[in-house]
């Protein structure tokens, strides 16, 4: 592809005020192709027809074709979707970089799936033609918050319902809309787009998932991302970020349908934008001047950096990264040189404290101890890995600090401390009503999905627990302290140490036995966070009446019998007691001993979105006591763990 219509693209999709993350990359389940096979031929014959082709589908844009694989009774089938608004070149640019992307991050997969800011495309050797698509979906929003969230989702929900209906409308070769809707004091600026295969009712479909899914996750920040193989939402505040749609010439009417192939095979076209490509080219070779100072620098810095293994995983020296080194100086300033007031919490890593810059930002600093024999590791790892996530639900990195001894990770502020600090306090959980309860819940389960399967890496947590819960202002929950997590291969699925870490009484029994970790060890995790914020006690013993009880023996016990009144913490004195229930449930379904038993977080997403889900019946699951003898890491809280059935024990000793 030519480098100006590539860093047309970069520049399309670094003005973007969207927190996300892209390429999204879902490479598929349905097997691997052989290397060098026909299968490959083929593929890469269609991707590279994106560069070649002179089809004015691209006006339109989107971008289809299909290849039958030489040898074998199968089609290959590729499919590009572009926003609207794009003419021929920038769709062409935009398909170009993610089927550049793709061959890179899904070399041997059969299906393949990759989301940018801007653009869709995807290949499968089964026909995906005139069927509405909902997953695999990415959600993005901003980190601003709205000024009066009600008013604007009404605003919002006027608005993408009007273009809903106007897209659904269109023709066979573009379903768009785009538009505002005035919310004082600002403007909504929003387009939604369906493939153009979908019938009018499809398209509607689509669309109506995504509405309540920008209104679920996004209405509350300024800005939002919706897409799904089938369609996307996108809207932004204040900022109109779609150019008028300039109808090209029409395409002739569609031949008659073959092999399955729903989409028409569009003929030879021109660009209808001259003055824009002008632009353009001016924009690019400007742009390709300082991206390319800026990728020579860091290559020469890169050289001269050694490399160091993190728990099997190498990172590049950070140091590298200096757009988001801060000043010694700054922070030391910022937090009254880490004066005791400041100070919001001690750990296993070190200090946390409270700090203000001199624009008024206020910052959380997290500083490594000294005498930490393996913080530096953990400290790198954090780093490293919370660079490369963006999520609303993962508290945000906005630095780090390196200076002699001193070593400091600078985090946004989150002003309502941590979840612990709220859920087993007898006084403040009151203020915790079911409702705020049931978005905390939704929004760690999101920010785990992310870490797990939406982001460009794999990560398992590991740490998962109430105290690493942050809570922003109005309540949003932010999964916090990286510093224990581990990087996934894309198509890994589990891994062991020997070093055991974490907290007791959150860790899946495979782990805290044999070291062996995975997804499901994250999902028993937040099993247990569901649990405790349900019944407001700690997953640990505790006493109920004369009796001492295990919180997941006690939950497991009171759920057989019916007994739910006896589980639900007292506090809570109002919301829906099915939601409640389910969720005990889905807790439950998390906590099982066996871990393919345990759903994945997507399961549990869906599981909690929607009550026409039926739940499966769990089984027993395992329950902890802690021994005495305290592991290789005392300063995390982490335990050896004595890992035993209770109610077998105390049938045995009768």
């Amino acid at each position: 592809m030519d480098p100006p219509n590539l860093l047309l693209l970069l520049l399309l999709m670094f003005a973007s005020t969207i927190n996300a993350q892209f390429p999204a990359t879902y490479c598929g389940s349905t097997g691997n192709f052989t290397a060098n096979s026909t299968y490959q031929t083929t593929l890469t014959t269609l991707l590279s027809s994106i560069s070649t082709t002179n089809s004015s589908s691209l006006s339109y844009g989107f971008f289809n074709a299909s290849a039958a694989i030489s040898g074998a009774s199968q089609t290959l089938y590729l499919f590009g979707l572009c926003r609207g608004d794009f003419n021929a070149m920038s769709c062409r640019a935009c398909l170009n970089v993610l089927a550049s992307d793709m061959r890179r991050l899904c070399p041997l997969q059969k299906e393949a799936l990759l989301y940018s800011g801007n653009c869709i495309i995807r290949y499968s050797d089964a026909s995906f033609f005139g069927e509405v698509l909902t997953q695999p979906s990415y959600l993005a929003s901003t980190t601003d918050n709205v000024s009066s969230p009600d008013t604007y989702d009404a605003a919002m929900r006027k608005l993408l319902n009007a273009l809903l209906a106007e897209a659904a409308r269109g023709g066979s070769f573009r379903k768009y809309a785009s538009g505002n809707e005035s919310v004082r004091p600002d403007k909504i600026y929003a387009l939604v787009q369906c493939t153009p295969d979908l019938t009018e009712q499809q398209c509607s479909d689509c669309l109506v998932v995504g509405v309540e899914e920008i209104r679920g996750c996004c209405v509350r920040y300024t800005g939002g991302r919706f897409m799904v193989p089938s369609c996307l939402i996108l809207y932004e505040t204040n900022h109109r970020f779609f150019d008028p749609v300039s109808e090209p010439p029409p395409l002739p009417p569609p031949p008659p349908s073959q092999g399955g192939d729903a989409m028409p095979p569009p003929p030879v076209g021109k660009s209808n934008s001259t003055r824009t490509g002008i632009i353009v080219v001016i924009t690019s070779i400007s742009a390709l001047l300082v991206i390319g100072i800026v990728i020579v620098l860091l290559n020469v810095k890169r050289k001269k950096q050694p490399r160091e293994s993190v728990e099997g995983e190498v990172v590049h020296e950070i140091s590298t990264v200096e757009s988001l080194q801060f000043d010694f100086s700054i922070i030391r300033a910022a937090t009254d040189n880490f004066s005791d007031s400041r100070k919001l919490g001690q750990g296993g890593f070190g200090a946390v404290y409270m700090g203000q810059l001199s624009n008024g930002q206020e910052i959380a600093v997290k500083r490594l101890s000294q005498n930490s024999s393996q913080g530096e590791v953990e400290f790198k790892n954090e780093f490293m890995l919370l660079a490369k996530l963006q999520h609303r639900n993962l508290v945000r990195l906005l630095g780090f600090c390196l200076e002699g001894v001193e070593q400091l990770l600078i985090y946004e502020f989150v002003p309502n401390s941590s979840l612990d600090q709220f859920i087993f306090d007898p006084l403040k959980r009151a203020n915790l009503n079911w409702d705020t309860r049931h978005k905390i819940i939704m929004g760690v389960a999101r920010g785990m999905l992310y870490l797990h399967e939406e982001s460009r890496l794999r990560i398992i947590h590991r740490d998962l627990k109430a105290s690493n819960v942050l809570l922003d202002s109005r309540m949003n929950p932010k999964i916090s302290d990286f510093g224990m997590a581990r990087l996934f291969e894309l198509d890994q699925t589990r891994a062991k140490t020997n070093r055991i870490v974490g907290t007791h009484g959150y860790m899946a029994p495979e782990y805290a036995m044999h070291g062996t970790f995975s997804m499901k060890s994250d999902v028993f995790s937040f099993g247990v966070l569901v649990l405790e914020i349900v019944s407001g006690q700690r997953n640990t013993l505790f006493c109920m009446g004369d009796n001492m009880e295990v919180l997941i023996s006690y939950i497991w016990k009171n759920w057989r019998e019916g007994s739910l009144s006896n589980i639900i913490d007292p506090s809570i004195i109002s919301g829906s007691s099915i939601e409640i229930v389910r969720c005990i449930h889905i807790g439950l379904l998390c906590v099982q001993e066996n871990m393919i038993s345990r759903p994945t977080m997507s399961s549990v997403l869906l599981m909690l979105n929607s009550h026409s889900v039926t739940l499966q019946v769990p089984s027993r699951p395992t329950f902890y006591l802690h021994s005495s003898i305290e592991s290789d890491m005392p300063s995390m809280q982490d335990y050896n763990l004595r890992v035993f059935d209770v109610e077998e024990s105390r049938s045995k000793s009768n």
